[in-house]
């Protein structure tokens, strides 16, 4: 069940509401799935918006979302599935909207539900289990994997995924200590890293990356965004748009990609022998306005929507 405290967070209000709304130009008898549910701030404004007609199918892999969810339980325009995003294909399958959807929308990577909430082992700054699983229900914990792993995994995942300079000396921290002293919970992996980072950045706790980089990799999150970037394309109809927020710049680097090769159409060499209509028809999308970002007023208000990133795209 959901704790008073969690609850209150359905109050919180979703990084680029407006924008990523009004990039769906929801249809009032459209179809529309928001992918990654959340606490359901874009899905109630999308029901704001559709008519008795609408349909709205939601999911998430986190559980609690799952229960968050109850509070649209008797509006019968709604459903949710307990399934990872990577699996919208077999959603919109499954509820007979396949090539159908008239917009999707995915906010990808952590909440501020799951950061807020320290049992979930998200946040370097509340001590909580070392977990950082979306689902809970399901696969293995940061703890259990940085009990086994080899140095050198660890090492490639925190500078991949992190970005992170200093990813050897910590890979070698770990690894050092944890026969000794197993790592359990979130603050003993935020000192560890605070003391085998030699340069602080003045900006960042030293921990941000090496957080990011454990929970991408458990969680197979870039991974999900490739899956789930083709999938949802294959559900989308004639005209049906995708709007993708992204946090990073592992994330926002796939998710431009994709949009970009899909909206090029074939490449092909300068001198081969195909008219530009040739080349056109096998675009894909187009895209829609430029990269959005938060304005002043909301980064003010709400910090963690600093590096948010929402692109559009419509499939032709």
């Amino acid at each position: 069940m959901i704790t008073k405290d969690e609850s209150s967070q359905t109050l919180h209000r979703s990084v680029l509401l407006d924008e990523s709304i009004e990039g769906l130009d929801i249809k009032p008898d459209g179809i529309y799935m928001d992918a990654t549910f959340g606490r359901g701030g874009h899905t109630e404004k999308v029901l704001q918006k559709l008519s008795d007609s609408g349909r709205l199918i939601a999911l998430d892999r986190d559980p609690y979302a799952i229960e968050a969810a109850k509070r649209f339980a008797n509006d019968q325009r709604f459903s949710i599935e307990h399934v990872a995003f990577s699996n919208i294909e077999e959603v919109a399958k499954k509820h007979d909207v396949f090539g159908k959807v008239d917009g999707i929308l995915m906010d990808l990577g952590v909440s501020s539900p799951q950061l807020d909430d320290a049992q979930r082992g998200f946040s370097f700054m509340r001590e909580g289990p070392l977990d950082m699983r979306m689902d809970t229900s399901k696969g293995m914990s940061a703890a259990q994997w940085l009990a086994k792993a080899e140095e050198d995994d660890i090492t490639q995942v925190i500078k991949e995924f992190g970005e992170e300079k200093f990813g050897k000396r910590i890979a070698h921290a770990i690894v050092n200590s944890r026969d000794e002293f197993p790592l359990e919970t979130t603050l003993q992996l935020a000192k560890l890293v605070d003391e085998a980072v030699p340069v602080k950045d003045k900006f960042k706790h030293p921990a941000t990356r090496t957080f990011q980089a454990i929970r991408i990799y458990i969680n197979s999150e870039l991974d999900e965004v490739r899956d789930g970037l083709k999938s949802a394309l294959e559900c989308l109809s004639s005209g049906g748009r995708l709007a993708v927020i992204s946090f990073h710049s592992l994330e926002d680097r796939l998710v431009k990609r994709f949009m970009r090769e899909q909206s090029r159409g074939m490449q092909v060499p300068a001198r081969m022998a195909i008219t530009q209509a040739e080349i056109d028809a096998t675009r894909a999308m187009k895209l829609i306005g430029k990269a959005i970002k938060p304005s002043d007023y909301e980064i003010k208000a709400n910090a963690r929507s600093r590096s948010s990133v929402l692109r559009v795209a419509q499939k032709l």
